[in-house]
């Protein structure tokens, strides 16, 4: 089982009747990529968070909370 680590970054825009609407996620190679894709996206998004997560992608087993590496702005309760 061979594990590793993922880092994604999710941009959030408005939506209708004034809910946060999610843009497409996107994938990093490392963490600094991700936190400077989540810096970059925070000064046009409504909320930005980059986050990794850890798990073995040929079984589909990841961790349950994934770890944050930034987060910014209005986000969706789930990520509290």
């Amino acid at each position: 089982m061979a594990r590793e680590t993922s880092y994604f970054v999710q941009a959030f825009v408005a939506g209708r009747g004034g809910s946060l609407k999610a843009d497409t996620p996107i994938a990093c190679k490392t963490a600094t990529g991700a936190l400077r894709t989540a810096e970059r996206l925070a000064l046009s998004k409504l909320g930005v968070i980059a986050f990794s997560s850890t798990g073995d992608p040929e079984m589909g087993d990841y961790d349950d909370e994934p770890a944050v590496i930034f987060r910014e702005g209005e986000l969706p309760s789930a990520f509290d």
